[in-house]
């Protein structure tokens, strides 16, 4: 009991946006009348938010390196769906190779602006405020204010397809896509062969371990969760394709953040920037490398976003920074940098996504939808913030007793 209350304390904040989660599905589940996790809604669940996931996790890996941001991402979006359109609809190029080509793109966006962030050391929001306006002005040039219309299919597999079922026609514990409850289970068990062997491997090792029972416990709320969401969609079509790139980028910067040398290197920039180079950390290449990483992913989620719309427009990815932002606070990341993780910004990402679309169920006005946005977005920074200075329990007091106390103290 006592290791499943240090791990929640030390994860407080996750944990609440964990709940908050679950919290939030039920109450939409219930308004909807038991619309929203219907197996087509939860497919599209993952098809509206894809993108916002890849961009979230980029945004993460900005914000660690000490609460910078980036405010161009959705311009970045934007204009590589152009180039995706005029490569393949206007001048018919092969799609794989507009593909690379438009990485390629996103890449030197990012060495353009991460060297003047990293090695000009121009704020990161000037940086990227002004490439929010130069890459959405280079949109409407390379569209000519148009919007190109459709691309072809072989485009289009890659994010808004379905992977195929060698199982058709063997319907497993009842639904459509046995491939679908298959590598749900698949799944489960590996995590859970993972984290048995992880475990060990730390107790042989000597290092502090959480207690068994809390590895018991996350394992059994972790694996039925998987199996019932990939069984869900097996009820439907099966698993989108977009969740297979979705599923690799959350697995690599996982990875990436939590076993590598370099991503710990990220938290100690985010910590202290001064103490880390004298810790021989090379920050400036380290906060080039986040913002090109930036947007490579913002690249990433430009082809996912056009094929999703099927179309390259002009006004793609108006306030996608502002999703993606609110994703990292909303799963944990401080905004003075150095904390967050990737789970916790799938978390954030998740919640963003169920309050769209349930309220979209409902019919509520995208006006109001963006109140209700912005007042959760500054619920969980005000909550950072709080608990970062403890502003609760050290609350300035104005009275005049208080001042009169001050100047005794002075004296």
């Amino acid at each position: 009991m006592n290791s499943l209350r240090t791990t929640f304390r030390n994860n407080l904040k996750q944990y609440m946006m964990l709940f908050a989660l679950v919290a939030i599905v039920i109450a939409f589940q219930i308004l909807t009348k038991g619309v929203l996790l219907k197996p087509m809604n939860v497919s599209n669940l993952i098809f509206q938010n894809a993108y916002v996931v890849i961009l979230a996790v980029g945004m993460l890996l900005c914000i660690l390196t000490g609460g910078n941001i980036d405010l161009s991402v959705g311009s970045v979006v934007a204009l590589v769906g152009a180039f995706a359109g005029t490569f393949i609809i206007t001048w018919g190029w092969n799609p794989h190779l507009s593909i690379l080509l438009c990485l390629g793109i996103g890449i030197l966006i990012g060495v353009w602006q991460g060297f003047w962030i990293a090695y000009m050391r121009i704020p990161a929001f000037i940086v990227t405020l002004s490439g929010m306006l130069v890459f959405r002005g280079l949109t409407l040039i390379v569209l000519n204010g148009l919007t190109l219309a459709p691309f072809p299919s072989g485009y289009l597999a890659y994010s808004t397809g379905f992977v195929p079922d060698p199982f058709a026609g063997l319907e497993l514990f009842g639904v459509r896509n046995t491939t679908s409850l298959l590598v749900g289970i698949l799944i489960a068990v590996v995590y859970c062969v993972i984290q048995v062997m992880g475990y060990l491997g730390r107790k042989n090792k000597g290092y502090a371990v959480e207690s068994l029972w809390t590895l018991i416990l996350k394992m059994a709320v972790i694996s039925p969760a998987v199996i019932w969401l990939f069984y869900i969609l097996a009820s439907y079509r099966g698993i989108p394709m977009v969740l297979i790139i979705v599923g690799i980028v959350l697995l690599v910067y996982s990875y990436f953040t939590s076993h590598t040398v370099m991503g710990r290197h990220l938290y100690a920039l985010g910590g202290n920037e001064k103490a880390a180079r004298l810790s021989g950390v090379k920050t400036n290449r380290l906060l080039f490398l986040a913002y090109v990483n930036m947007a490579f992913l913002a690249a990433v989620a430009g082809i996912v976003f056009a094929a999703r719309l099927n179309s390259a427009s002009p006004q793609a990815g108006q306030s996608f920074e502002l999703d993606a932002i609110g994703s990292c606070f909303l799963g944990g990341a401080s905004a003075y940098g150095g904390v967050g993780t990737v789970g916790g910004t799938l978390i954030g990402a998740l919640f963003m996504g169920v309050l769209n679309n349930g309220m979209s169920i409902m019919g509520i006005s995208s006006n109001v939808q963006q109140v209700v946005k912005g007042l959760v977005l500054l619920a969980a920074v005000a909550v950072d913030a709080m608990s970062k200075n403890k502003l609760p329990f050290n609350l300035p007091r104005f009275g005049k007793k208080s001042l009169e106390g001050q100047q005794s103290v002075e004296s």
